[in-house]
């Protein structure tokens, strides 16, 4: 080893970064540096070769210690940069954060990599307050000049919802390039629509494939099929931009989110023939699939595909818990096991959420007990799906002594869990308590307070009811309304509770009556709920909720026997649920309703969940 010279050692570790099959090589090598004590030699740099190989390798830990047995002297701010550089691309936000401020207490020199990290960090966090610090430390010193510095902090504003800010930054830029308009394009798409977008789009001296996929994005999560899918032809037929694997996950997640079969089974063609079974796209088509309400070809999708890693069966995972299947998650989580050796915390969080859904509390139980057998330590979204678990089964009282009992503070979610229980099985002095720990956590959010008023309303207190809805409509705090969506022929048709601005709603309404009628001699009785009874006809209220709006214009519009999928913001009330299975059987329909929490697949007469959600 002495033969060697610091320099040739320093040629091999770059040689082994440059290379994933020569990895091990480079940590044997940094073994007989430490035993031969030629790292610790002074001037000899060799430390900092080896804390390169390792930022450049993606082990970030190791990389951030060896940095840290450094000499100050010895470090430069390519050193620091590197780090820097590292921990925001392997998802160490914070950890970022807190380097730069070291960075600048150290007066270690900032240059415009350093600076495109900060604000990407701060995009990704959505921190505008830190964002805006760095922007004026730009300006300081001079950064704004370098093109990528201003994108970068473009981008910082656009993700933080400054849309002015961001138009103000690309005006002051001398040079603007393609990636200059892309960034204001999807700033423009996401807070000002796809009308202010599509002219940002159309004034583009150059389309790079990302201005492509952001417009074709925002037409899919818009519900435009029509529109997205001629961009769609345009980028590929006629511009010869061939789809990456970034920009088909990016189509499908809009897919998955909007619940646009259409555009996304144009995806899985194109992918068929162009992607080569990669395991990114694979994984987007399960997730998009489950979403979509398709389980059965989101299963046909994992089982086709030749490469799997966990996040491709965590997808499954959480797709079959949407759809009620945890009994199929439960069967399959030892096969998991078995091809990707360890499992992480989303595996157990999709595992107990499949659980949950499906009334499965002695398996919950076992699978939150087998955590630390796996390596891992109980986080609190664990917590919050246990909690769930419970309460939806009517445990309450023992949901309630694990939250008290968690190793983690209980964040809202854990504790909005626990009053919707309460709420669903009439804990009222539970909610109480639970409630007023809500309202110190999060002062501003009022939607506890209608659940507490609907669960005084069940009681029969009408005197605390008054009060707090007084109090409520004083403040301008309203219920959100609920919205439907529908997709069909290519369009998404969209309905709130008791819409009249359907440009078919005298046919709509003429089919709701007919439906009524039909579902009444079927057995269907409305069900009133507690958030019903400021209403003076309640049940002309629960038969124009949305989604019984938006199944009437499918029954209209459709061919008889024609699957509906339905789309809602919110948790799918008692009322409809009834009404849905009653639908199905006398119409002959399957129906499959995606709410806020998970799918209802109603065929013959009942439900898939069980009654059970």
């Amino acid at each position: 080893m002495k033969c060697l010279s610091n320099q040739k050692v320093r040629l091999i570790l770059r040689q082994c970064a440059q290379h994933r099959s020569l990895l091990r090589s480079g940590k044997e090598l940094h073994g007989v540096l430490t035993t031969s004590g030629m790292k610790k030699a002074p001037r000899s740099y060799l430390s900092n070769s080896l804390f390169q190989f390792y930022a450049a390798s993606g082990d970030t830990v190791t990389a951030q210690k060896v940095f840290d047995e450094i000499p100050l002297t010895e470090k430069d701010n390519v050193d620091w940069t590197t780090l820097l550089s590292s921990l925001s691309r392997c998802g160490y936000l914070v950890d970022s954060m807190k380097l730069f401020v070291e960075m600048r207490r150290k007066r270690v020199e900032i240059d415009d990599v350093a600076a495109v990290c900060l604000f990407g960090v701060c995009a990704k966090l959505e921190d505008l307050g830190f964002g805006e610090q760095g922007h004026g430390f730009a300006v300081k010193m001079g950064l704004l000049n370098n093109v990528k510095v201003c994108n970068a902090l473009m981008d910082m504003y656009g993700k933080c919802g400054f849309v002015g800010e961001v138009r103000r930054l690309f005006e002051t830029l001398e040079e603007k390039s393609v990636v200059s308009w892309t960034v204001v394009l999807d700033a423009v798409v996401k807070w000002e629509g796809l009308e202010n977008g599509r002219e940002v789009f159309d004034g583009m001296p150059e389309r790079n494939a990302v201005a492509w996929t952001v417009m074709v994005a925002g037409y899919v999560g818009g519900g435009f099929t029509g529109e997205a899918l001629e961009l769609l032809e345009e980028m590929v037929f006629k511009c010869g931009y061939g789809l990456n694997f970034v920009t088909l996950c990016s189509v499908l997640s809009a897919c998955a989110r909007s619940g646009n079969l259409v555009i996304g089974r144009w995806v899985h063609v194109y992918a068929l023939k162009s992607c080569n079974d990669h395991v990114m796209v694979g994984t987007a088509l399960v997730d998009m699939y489950a979403k979509c309400g398709d389980i059965d070809s989101s299963i046909k999708v994992f089982r086709s595909m030749r490469k799997r890693n966990v996040v491709t069966w965590n997808a499954l995972f959480s797709g079959l818990a949407m759809h009620g299947k945890g009994k199929t998650v439960i069967d399959m989580f030892q096969e998991m096991v078995r091809e990707v050796k360890r499992p992480d915390n989303l595996t157990f969080s999709a595992v107990l959420s499949a659980c949950s859904h499906s009334g499965l509390v002695e398996e919950g139980w076992q699978c939150f007990h087998r955590l630390r057998s796996h390596g891992l330590e109980p986080k609190v979204e664990h917590y919050a799906c246990m909690v769930d678990l419970l309460g939806r089964a009517g445990r309450v009282e023992e949901a309630e002594m694990l939250m008290r009992g968690m190793t983690v503070p209980p964040n809202e979610v854990v504790l909005g869990s626990l009053l919707g229980s309460c709420s669903v099985h009439g804990k009222l002095e539970i909610a109480e308590r639970v409630k007023r720990e809500l309202v110190e956590m999060s002062p501003g959010n009022m939607g506890y307070q209608i659940v507490l008023s609907n669960m005084y309303a069940a009681e029969g207190r009408s005197d605390v009811v008054d009060r707090l809805r007084g109090s409520m409509r004083n403040r301008g705090i309203r219920k959100t309304p609920g919205m439907s969506s529908i997709h069909l022929n290519g369009s998404v048709h969209r309905f709130i509770a008791g819409d009249r601005s359907h440009p078919r709603t005298k046919e709509i309404y003429l089919k709701l009556n007919e439906v009524i009628e039909r579902i009444r001699s079927g057995g269907y009785v409305p069900h009133v709920s507690p958030s019903e009874v400021d209403l003076e006809d309640k049940e002309q209220a629960l038969s124009c909720h949305s989604e019984k709006l938006a199944v009437c214009f499918g029954l209209l519009v459709t061919k008889p026997r024609t699957t509906l999928y339905v789309f809602k913001n919110l948790r799918i009330c008692q009322d409809c649920h009834s009404a849905m299975k009653i639908i199905s059987m006398v119409y002959d329909r399957e129906i499959i309703v995606r709410d806020r929490n998970r799918f209802h697949q109603f065929k013959r007469g009942s439900c898939s969940c069980s009654d059970y959600w």
